[in-house]
């Protein structure tokens, strides 16, 4: 968890002035110690951070994916989405003519179902492990991501976006399955 020492923890389960330059300080390791911050608490707040973080990562990749279908639409969507953040380094796409913001979006392009979904799934399980309660929430996170997409987009998104939903929450599941985890009380 990386708490943001400029900003406050959007996290439900820690107090706001809780920063960065207090984690190390004495009244902090105290408040650990005397049990006002809980190992509990800790770990809830985690996943909260985790679950967020898997949020934004979804909602910019798959903003990102809708591009190409209706440039005006998404002029101010495109302002907002921190494309490096997300790895694409390529012409921007309000640059790209209307064949190349296909091919972008295309079977093998970076904002294809296969390398956005990728994405979504690698990160929630590089960053979750064995830990079924994380990829829970990681998955959560990619759920509420693909809905505020929506909200932007102002309604149904192209087939690609649920396409790749999909495709990302399909591997997840797989994963949460073979530790023993329940899938089934999950609700996209």
């Amino acid at each position: 968890m990386q708490i943001n020492a400029t900003n406050p923890s959007l996290n439900p389960y820690l107090q706001n002035t809780l920063e960065t330059s207090q984690v190390d300080t004495k009244d902090f390791k105290e408040k650990v110690k005397n049990g006002e911050i809980s190992g509990k608490t800790l770990s809830a707040s985690y996943l909260v951070q985790y679950s967020l973080s898997a949020q934004q990562t979804s909602s910019s990749n798959l903003q990102a994916q809708t591009a190409p279908f209706d440039m005006k639409k998404v002029g101010d969507i495109l302002d907002s989405i921190d494309f490096k953040a997300i790895g694409y380094t390529g012409k921007p796409i309000k640059d790209m003519t209307p064949d190349e913001a296909k091919a972008v979006v295309s079977k093998d392009g970076f904002f294809g179902v296969d390398q956005t979904s990728a994405r979504l799934s690698d990160f929630v399980l590089s960053g979750a492990g064995d830990n079924i309660d994380t990829l829970k929430a990681g998955r959560e996170g990619i759920v509420k991501g693909f809905n505020d997409a929506e909200k932007m987009w102002g309604g149904k998104l192209p087939d690609i976006s649920y396409q790749t939903l999909d495709k990302a929450l399909a591997k997840i599941d797989e994963k949460i399955t073979s530790l023993g985890g329940n899938v089934l009380d999950m609700s996209v």
